[in-house]
């Protein structure tokens, strides 16, 4: 599903509206995801780093690479890193079919970004490739019924990820219910 998000700055009143916290719950979304200080993460499809400088908070010996494809979002989050003082952030300019991550990681975390991905199966395999040992893949997409997100024709329920997630090699072990407005899948490799 090609969708351009160029011009950062315009995104950015949107993706970081405060209205999006009551919603999205980002804390408490890291906090679920229990990552040791030094943890390697990649918020896959990070736009304007939304979640991803809060996950460089998160883990202050680690490191986080908030990948995109747009690259005026990459330009956009590597400047907010540094305007953060986040030097352990690292914004990459991933492809539709590959996220580009320069090391394996702990958690790939996929934000409001799954139902855009092109050939998902080939993705996540792909993907998989770049997970440490014991690494997760953390799926949080809006709920098909949610008055919230893209149009209903491009939303994918639960048991969709699920099964595409299953045909990449993965299985499901945790599912938190706390977002109001979407699923929070997590998976493992195998």
């Amino acid at each position: 599903m090609p969708h351009r998000f160029e011009n950062a700055e315009e995104w950015a009143k949107r993706f970081e509206e405060p209205e999006r916290d009551a919603w999205q719950k980002p804390d408490e979304v890291v906090k679920a995801l229990s990552l040791p200080a030094d943890a390697k993460v990649a918020d896959i499809g990070a736009g304007t780093g939304y979640f991803a400088v809060r996950l460089a908070r998160a883990v202050p010996q680690g490191r986080v690479y908030g990948v995109d494809i747009e690259p005026d979002m990459v330009r956009y989050m590597g400047e907010r890193a540094k305007r953060e003082n986040l030097g352990n952030l690292e914004a990459v300019l991933g492809e539709p079919g590959d996220a580009k991550l320069p090391e394996p990681v702990d958690v790939a975390l996929v934000v409001d970004t799954y139902h855009h991905i092109g050939d998902r199966v080939v993705y996540l395999k792909r993907l998989g490739e770049k997970l440490r040992p014991g690494g997760r893949v953390v799926i949080i997409d809006f709920r098909v019924e949610s008055p919230k997100g893209p149009p209903r024709e491009h939303k994918l329920s639960p048991e969709q990820v699920r099964g595409e997630l299953e045909a990449a090699g993965y299985r499901q072990t945790l599912t938190h219910d706390f977002l109001p407005d979407q699923y929070f899948l997590v998976f493992q490799r195998g």
